[in-house]
């Protein structure tokens, strides 16, 4: 085992948090079970915030970035786990609390990780990673609050992203109508038709002041852009429909009122992926494991280099990236 390794790790530097690519050991990991060969982490919109500094994603300095990580066990202290198991870890704090995926090795706590499912790779795991999981998540709230394809059309918003594009595919597969929501028809219209979408919605149409109700159009929504949008898809949600939102890229805020849920009976269904239970984060990955269309996953995944992910994280911030970055570490 060599005894040097590649990291991306976020330390103060006057007063604020800064990410340098650089050579650490074993002594920098943390002391904990289960030592793990790292193959591959992703590229999220939180892991931009993160390398740019743009939001305090990191709360602990210094701190290995990344909220996912796939590998192999080398070492386990314990019983559960392995050298030679195939893991997956995504959320409980990775990157923000505890030292993340940007790595070629990691000692993790093994209440956090999830066994890779037989019929997946370690690479599709993390085509994949927090957004898709993420996605899986919300249309399992979608279809745990009664929804079905025979309801009427789902509106998925932030579309051309990492979580919307992977549940525009799961929803399509399960013979759901699509209506996906982008700011970039132009550019990512087709990609979003050839993952089953059957219309499009320009972001403009949503995010804008709204009236309490409106026409309803959605029996649900999977909402990852808050905000204008989110207040707008719920005052057009259908009777009795269901919204899950997952998401802030387009800000925090919701400004709505109580008519659609006391008129409508709509839910709303917030899904948190990074605390999840172990049980519904073991569904989730089984169902992925299931469903997900393995054609649609290699065209809205590609692979890049730990060592370029500082030149891209400005780009996720701007919207500029389609689909899901897997993260080779060892690149």
């Amino acid at each position: 085992m060599t005894e040097s390794f590649s990291a991306i790790v976020a330390e103060d530097v006057d007063g604020k948090p800064v990410a340098t690519l650089k050579q650490i050991s074993n002594a920098d990991l943390p002391d904990l079970p289960v030592l793990v060969e790292v193959a591959y982490s992703t590229m999220n919109y939180k892991d931009g915030l993160a390398l740019s500094g743009a939001a305090p994603i990191c709360r602990k300095l210094p701190l290995i970035c990344g909220i996912d990580l796939a590998g192999t066990v080398l070492e386990s202290a314990d019983p559960a786990f392995s050298p030679g198991d195939q893991i997956l870890v995504n959320g409980f704090g990775l990157s923000e609390v505890h030292n993340g995926g940007y790595t070629q090795r990691q000692r993790l706590d093994p209440g956090w990780i999830v066994r890779v499912p037989e019929s997946m790779s370690l690479s599709e795991t993390m085509a994949l990673g927090t957004a898709g999981y993420t996605s899986m998540l919300c249309v399992q709230g979608l279809q745990d609050q009664g929804v079905t394809p025979e309801d009427g059309p789902i509106l998925v918003t932030g579309a051309a992203g990492g979580v919307g594009s992977v549940a525009v595919s799961l929803l399509a597969g399960l013979g759901y109508e699509v209506h996906a929501s982008t700011g970039r028809i132009d550019e990512q219209g087709e990609f979003l038709r050839g993952l089953g979408a059957s219309a499009l919605v320009p972001r403009e149409d949503l995010a804008r002041d709204c009236k309490p109700l409106e026409r309803e159009l959605w029996a649900g929504v999977v909402d990852t852009v808050g905000d204008k949008v989110l207040a707008t898809a719920i005052a057009q949600t259908k009777y009795e429909g269901v919204v899950a939102a997952c998401g802030l890229a387009g800000g925090a805020g919701l400004s709505s009122s109580v008519m659609p849920f006391i008129l409508r009976g709509v839910t709303l269904r917030g899904v948190d992926s990074v605390m999840a239970s172990q049980a519904r984060r073991q569904r989730a990955w089984d169902a992925l494991a299931a469903t997900m269309n393995r054609e649609h996953l290699a065209s809205l995944s590609e692979t890049v280099p730990m060592s370029e992910l500082m030149e891209m994280a400005p780009k996720i911030l701007a919207g500029q990236i389609a689909g899901r970055l897997i993260v080779d570490v060892n690149a």
